[in-house]
């Protein structure tokens, strides 16, 4: 039975809104410049070293297509990878600073719980990945079977919400569709904060041209006891967090390696013609003058005297013949050429560029140091984004177990890993410096780079060390008490007469 969309905010309205948009943004579309914006998958494609084949004047493009496995060099993963593996979450913090408990303070033991019930000591880098690579990820709460919260990473290919209008936190309806290996059919979800609506098609591929009133092919589920085959939203919000990625760029999300996708393409075209030229001219070209070129009696298509080959001899019976060699090509621009597109890719990525070059020769380690400086700005930036999210993501989940105390807790804080490199000189001379500046002992752990987890375990280990150190006065039997008390009273009394010490 056909889905109505004529209504505006009725369910087969968000479907066919929400479905449109997922698929559009899949492909490459042009902007009103005129100019070619990627779409997901084009950035995937890039992101997983599988950039389109460059055109080459004169070059059969099957042979370019051999020559990319040897020529394909994924620098755009690199500038994915160096900020993802600098992002960690240690925890999160609930509470006001002036509590009591400590609570604010410490790592939150329950959202650590529902951390490490969801494996997101793991899972975490792939949401990061995920806005990094794509623009943006998605991180769906749901109620599993025990009452537990499920959080799960979801992608932006199957993944489309929409913003209440004039907010751009606040969220108006989502929609996840899928395809459904085990049925063979296309599922899709619709949440909306009041309500929750399933769709199932049986085609591999649903499409939403145009404003149609009625979507065809789409079957709604029913619910039992319910007028309109939907079910009830426990959370009262639509349950998916957006990772927006470099909002600021893009209110949407602007992908890590978008900048720098043209910058990949001359570094292809480079190598392709760098392997072009060791074909072609890395060693001399031979030439022949005044030689007879015989035909083949068959085909009548001449016979090519020599083979090019270099380690080969030519000769000839006809003294007139004349032998000669072209200069060799030189590699050496196409190297530079490379050089220089590495060096534009690094300083527009902000991306360490001896995380690129791979060599490091005298260099001292402040100088290091300043050259990750540009990256580490840029993951510090990105914690404060996705920070936001996390917290907004804990607390759906401790609204679906009930703690409304910390479901509306506005100041959650997401403790990051430090993405700055230091030495373990470095951490122990700044511990003692800001134990003299009378910094909190937990502070100064938190800033050695150690987990709430850890802290909590050495504080119970420092209180044990604290008691075992304090020496214990063993118990006294009467008859030492009484010794005692006999050879205090036999000592003299200095400046009393013997009468007044007898008096006394």
């Amino acid at each position: 039975m056909p889905i109505d969309a004529s209504k505006v905010e009725s369910p087969g309205w968000w479907l066919q809104r929400l479905g449109k948009q997922l698929l559009d943004e899949r492909d490459d579309r042009i902007d009103c410049d005129g100019e070619v914006e990627p779409g997901l998958d084009t950035l995937r494609k890039y992101a997983e070293n599988r950039a389109p084949l460059p055109r080459v004047p004169g070059i059969d493009p099957r042979e370019i297509a051999e020559w990319m496995k040897d020529a394909r060099t994924n620098w755009t993963s690199l500038v994915i990878d160096s900020p993802v593996e600098r992002m960690h979450v240690d925890g999160f913090r609930f509470g006001s600073p002036g509590d009591t408990d400590g609570s604010a303070r410490a790592g939150d033991d329950e959202a650590n719980r529902i951390w490490q019930e969801n494996s997101l000591d793991a899972d975490a880098d792939l949401v990061h990945y995920g806005a990094l690579s794509q623009r943006r990820a998605f991180v769906l709460v749901e109620k599993g079977d025990d009452g537990r919260p499920v959080l799960t990473h979801e992608t932006p290919r199957q993944v489309a919400v929409e913003h209440v209008q004039g907010s751009r936190r606040k969220l108006a309806a989502g929609l996840k569709m899928w395809r459904d290996d085990w049925t063979g059919q296309t599922r899709a979800t619709l949440w909306t904060p009041a309500r929750v609506f399933d769709f199932a098609t049986k085609t591999d591929a649903p499409s939403f041209a145009g404003r149609s009133a009625l979507l065809r092919g789409w079957d709604a589920f029913a619910v039992p006891d319910s007028r309109d085959g939907s079910r009830p939203n426990l959370l009262k919000d639509v349950p998916l967090v957006p990772f927006i990625n470099r909002r600021n760029r893009r209110l949407d999300g602007f992908a890590e390696h978008e900048d720098v996708l043209t910058i990949q393409n001359r570094i292809t075209l480079s190598l392709i013609n760098l392997i072009a030229a060791m074909k072609y001219g890395a060693f001399r070209q031979r030439w022949a003058a005044g030689l007879e070129v015989d035909e083949d009696p068959v085909t009548g298509q001449k016979i090519t005297p020599y083979k090019l080959d270099i380690k080969s001899l030519w000769t000839s019976g006809d003294h007139e013949t004349r032998f000669g060699e072209f200069a060799a090509t030189d590699l050496i621009p196409y190297v530079r050429s490379v050089e220089a597109a590495v060096q534009d890719l690094a300083a527009i990525s902000r991306t360490p560029p001896h995380y690129l070059i791979g060599a490091v020769v005298n260099v001292s380690g402040d100088a290091l140091k300043a050259a990750e400086t540009g990256l580490v700005s840029k993951v510090r930036d990105r914690q404060r984004n996705f920070g936001e999210s996390w917290e907004q993501t804990m607390r759906l989940a401790f609204r679906l177990i009930g703690d409304t105390e910390r479901a509306t807790a506005y100041t959650a804080e997401t403790i990051w890993c430090d993405p700055e490199s230091r030495s373990m000189a470095e951490l122990a001379d700044a511990a003692v410096k800001k134990k003299a500046a009378d910094v909190p002992w937990r502070q100064r752990m938190e800033d050695q780079g150690y987990t709430p987890t850890q802290i909590a375990r050495m504080e119970i280990d420092r209180a044990q060390d604290a008691l075992l150190a304090t020496p214990a006065e063993p118990p006294q039997r009467p008859d030492e008490l009484q010794a005692r008390r006999d050879e205090r009273d036999s000592r003299p009394v200095i400046g009393r007469s013997a009468d007044d010490a007898d008096a006394a």
